[in-house]
């Protein structure tokens, strides 16, 4: 695992937000690989409730100012970052007023996930690319956690796949249980497909329940991870018919056991 470049790119992060199993594991899983002689670095949006003062975020104004195209609209991207005490651990956080200034996370109120969080996926997803690129860190494995970076393996080997930055990069997501009924967005299809990225790649999103965004997920990584004991059966079964290598949840409860399945996979 020594000098292994791992990406880490999640909805959720300890200590920045509140301590759920895949917000636990976004912290944990880096903390192992960085015990084991590894290199972090971890990708998170900067959502309202996130306490900058607390958390000591500044902006990084060398990574900052680029505008993303979604959707046919230039949307602003701004890059703060922190480091989580005690660890040598550096977050880098998608930062933008439209889509990320208020104080939640995926979901309203009432429990309902937003309306625009199609759009929130692919900004979110360009900015991670984008600013990786301006790093110029080459990871040699990327580690996606949650239906939030479900678009990631599409773009990498789609809207990316000449950016020789990521060319040797194995993709590895973690699978965490539902926390949406019904379909996500009606209009995700159209506004990935505004990024030229052909349509018979896009089946999966035409009616972007949690499983048909678990299929993308499935279809275009190197490993999964079944993160959850509360997973639909429909997931498991994705999983099992793939015939890529995967960790079942018992399994993914020993963070040493990442160790070896990075190495196996890059």
């Amino acid at each position: 695992m020594k000098d292994k470049r791992v990406l880490i790119i999640s909805s959720e992060v300890v200590p920045y937000l509140p301590q759920t199993g895949q917000a636990i594991n976004s912290f944990q899983i880096p903390k192992a690989i960085n015990e084991h002689g590894g290199q972090t670095r971890i990708f998170i949006p900067r959502y309202g409730l996130i306490n900058e003062r607390r958390h000591q975020l500044h902006e990084v104004i060398r990574l900052s100012g680029m505008n993303l195209v979604i959707n046919d609209m230039d949307m602003p991207l701004i890059i703060k970052v922190a480091s989580i005490p005690k660890e040598r651990m550096q977050v880098y956080f998608i930062d933008n007023e439209e889509y990320f200034k208020r104080r939640a996370i995926l979901h309203d109120t009432d429990g309902s996930v937003f309306k625009d969080n199609d759009e929130r996926m692919i900004f979110f997803t360009k900015g991670v690319i984008e600013t990786v690129k301006k790093l110029n860190w080459s990871p040699d494995v990327i580690h996606l956690h949650g239906w939030f970076t479900s678009l990631f393996p599409l773009y990498l080997k789609s809207y990316y796949a000449d950016e020789p930055l990521f060319t040797n990069s194995k993709i590895i997501s973690s699978i965490y249980e539902p926390d949406f009924e019904g379909i996500l967005s009606d209009g995700i299809y159209e506004k990935v497909a505004f990024d030229k990225v052909a349509d018979e790649q896009l089946t999966n999103l035409k009616k972007a329940t949690f499983e048909a965004l678990t299929k993308l997920t499935i279809e275009h990584s190197d490993g999964l991870i079944l993160a959850s004991d509360k997973l639909p059966k429909s997931v498991v079964e994705q999983v099992k018919q793939s015939k890529k290598p995967h960790l079942n949840f018992s399994q993914s409860q020993d963070k040493e056991v990442y160790i070896d399945f990075y190495n196996d996979k890059s």
